[in-house]
């Protein structure tokens, strides 16, 4: 596939390094060049500098036999822009972008055909305000994440020493739930993965996946830690576009405090939020964080602009007696290195929302696409489609199906249709070797490695070509 991103950022980066790896024909396009050749020196990508907003620009970048646009620049006006020039000069046939302000989205008839020509509009800063919001509700949990229209969730956890299944088989999870239905679909130990059997045993310290009906999550976690106390108060260090977005979508719920540096942002932080207490000031402050009762904070978030700020409020948090911490973090590699110490969780906002950006990208009916153990892995839902003559997986049980080795087909929802043709409900099916796959099923597949997504992709697309 070719494929034109404008924006050599966090999530244009990251979208590029991604795709680049599945054998796509990537153009990049920044205004600077220094991004550029920072970029060139790591991946395989052909680069254009220069406004992607440009036709000049687009025609230097390909942009007339390219198939995809990926528009992710800070600017919504250039994204926009650059989406309405491809359609109408070019007719390059889809089109994202993304769009950090709410007016647009609020206004969809704006991104039609017939005006900005936006195929698909992402939100980075609501994506991973939603990611948050599921973590605060699951505070046990390094992930979380839901298919089928949150039908089935998957969920991260760290196993923990006295957990009820830790240090006994897998198979013996069916004796201490024997009414649910849970698959653990990859475990990581000491960074590695290792593909679960009946006889594989848990471990202290194991970073453990589960799959199972979003009503029994809780259940299945309570097997492999420590239930924790609900949350009740939250610290917000950062005002921006996240920390504004999240201290409004939970302040009804939770006792909100948000930190903020700068006077203006923090006058009209205060007007706009209702319930949520607006601190002037600096998160990395010991006497602030001390006077505001950090110690008996339940979470604490960090989501300023400046990640080494977020790494050291968090870990300063932690140490004077927060229960437990989140932070911010752009670059990858520092998400591992902080994880697991006085940071509980490090997000990468370039890692949760390219999911989004990837479903629209994939080949095959391809519904979800969530990134795992920052971007190491990923979990797919896919639509089966055809019959048995035209689909490898359709009408075949799961032990015929030639799954990559670190591939796992994880869940299937099937709907149970009415007469009329509505759903009636959705069925949950954890597979065994002999379920056989129908075609309509929405399929969730774990790929302990991102090499293996495109091996999987190819595999559910029908015999007649791409869906």
């Amino acid at each position: 596939m070719k494929i034109i991103i404008l924006g050599a950022g966090q999530v244009g980066s990251s979208v590029a390094e991604n795709l680049v790896s599945e054998a796509n024909d990537i153009t990049l396009v920044d205004t600077s060049a220094e991004y550029l050749e920072v970029l060139r020196e790591r991946i395989e990508v052909r680069t254009v500098c220069g406004n992607g907003a440009s036709p000049s620009v687009l025609h230097e970048a390909g942009a007339e036999d390219a198939d995809l646009l990926i528009a992710v620049t800070q600017s919504d006006q250039t994204n926009l822009c650059a989406c309405r020039v491809a359609k109408a000069l070019f007719n390059l046939p889809t089109r994202i972008a993304r769009l950090r302000s709410g007016d647009f989205v609020d206004h969809p008839e704006l991104l039609n055909d017939d005006n900005f020509a936006v195929g698909f509009s992402i939100c980075p800063e609501q994506i991973v305000t939603d990611h948050v919001k599921r973590l605060i509700s699951f505070p046990e949990a390094l992930q979380v994440l839901e298919f089928a229209g949150g039908v089935v969730s998957l969920i991260g956890v760290r196993a923990f020493e006295g957990g009820p299944l830790i240090g006994h088989p897998l198979k013996a999870m069916r004796y201490h739930l024997p009414n649910v239905e849970v698959r653990i679909a990859a475990i990581y130990r000491n960074g590695e993965p290792i593909i679960p059997e009946g006889d594989t045993v848990i471990v202290p310290g194991d970073e453990v996946f589960c799959l199972a009906a979003s009503v029994h999550i809780r259940q299945v976690m309570r097997e492999l830690r420590r239930s924790d106390q609900p949350m009740r108060r939250i610290m917000i260090a950062g005002g921006g576009n996240i920390g504004f977005r999240l201290a409004r979508s939970i302040e009804a719920d939770y006792n909100v405090k948000l930190i903020e540096m700068n006077k203006r942002r923090t006058e009209m932080l205060a007007t706009h939020l209702d319930r949520t207490l607006v601190l002037r000031g600096d998160s990395t402050d010991e006497k602030l964080l001390e006077n505001e009762g950090i110690d008996e904070t339940d979470l604490f978030v960090a989501l300023t602009n400046n990640e080494e700020d977020n790494i050291m409020s968090a870990s300063l948090a932690k140490r004077m007696g927060a229960r437990r911490t989140l932070a911010l973090i752009n670059r990858k590699s520092y998400v591992d290195l902080v994880q697991g110490g006085p940071i509980d969780i490090a997000i990468s906002p370039a890692n949760i929302s390219i999911g989004s950006l990837l479903a629209h990208v994939r080949r095959g009916d391809v519904v979800a696409v969530h990134s795992l153990r920052r971007g190491a892995a990923e979990a797919l839902e896919i639509i089966a489609h055809g019959d048995e003559r035209e689909s490898k997986v359709v009408g075949r049980p799961i032990e015929q199906i030639p799954l990559p080795k670190g591939a796992t087909i994880g869940a299937i929802v099937r709907d149970e249709l009415r007469a009329d043709g509505r759903v009636l409900r959705h069925e949950v099916i954890m597979p065994h070797h002999d379920t056989v796959i129908r075609s309509g099923d929405h399929v969730i597949v774990f790929c302990t490695h991102k090499r293996l997504v495109r091996q999987v992709e190819k595999l559910f697309q029908v015999s007649f070509g791409f869906l």
